[in-house]
């Protein structure tokens, strides 16, 4: 009876920490990236248009620049050339949507593809890409943001 007791005891012991961290509230977590959003000044605006009731700014930002902003150094062998971030705004209300699925996809001027899922960072999403060749670039976007709609934007980048 005593080991059964002191099972049934370990047992609530080990699960505590399991159900505090499930009751967490994730979606108040933030990601800190430096004083990284997208006031911050860097970057060109890219593109900028409304779909379907939100407005989607893209920025397109050197490495360099990025790493910059977030006050961190160049890692060394690092491929990736350029950060695409992108923000949405309610159209109406101006407040920032920040919560949601963002796809890109990069055709570059060789044809060459890149598609990844952009990170939520503060602020905006974003992800970083090869853009060494110049030329111009294809950049579609797919973003499904707390109420459910898919929207996109298309748009063309010249890397000079």
């Amino acid at each position: 009876m005593k080991k059964l007791i002191v099972l049934i005891a370990a047992a609530f012991a080990l699960s505590a920490p399991v159900a505090s961290i499930a009751a967490m509230d994730h979606g108040a977590m933030k990601m800190e990236h430096g004083s990284m959003n997208m006031e911050h000044g860097s970057g060109d605006v890219a593109h900028e248009e409304v779909v379907k009731g939100v407005k989607a700014t893209f920025k397109v930002m050197s490495m360099k620049e990025h790493m910059k902003a977030m006050k961190m150094e160049m890692p060394k062998g690092m491929k990736e050339t350029h950060h695409i971030a992108a923000e949405f705004k309610d159209a109406k209300t101006g407040k920032a949507l920040t919560e949601g699925e963002v796809k890109l996809k990069v055709q570059g001027p060789d044809k060459s593809e890149q598609t990844k899922d952009l990170m939520g960072m503060q602020g905006h999403f974003g992800a970083d890409f090869d853009l060494s060749k110049k030329g111009k670039y294809g950049v579609m976007c797919k973003f499904q943001l707390k109420d459910g709609q898919v929207r996109s934007s298309k748009f063309w980048y010249t890397v000079k």
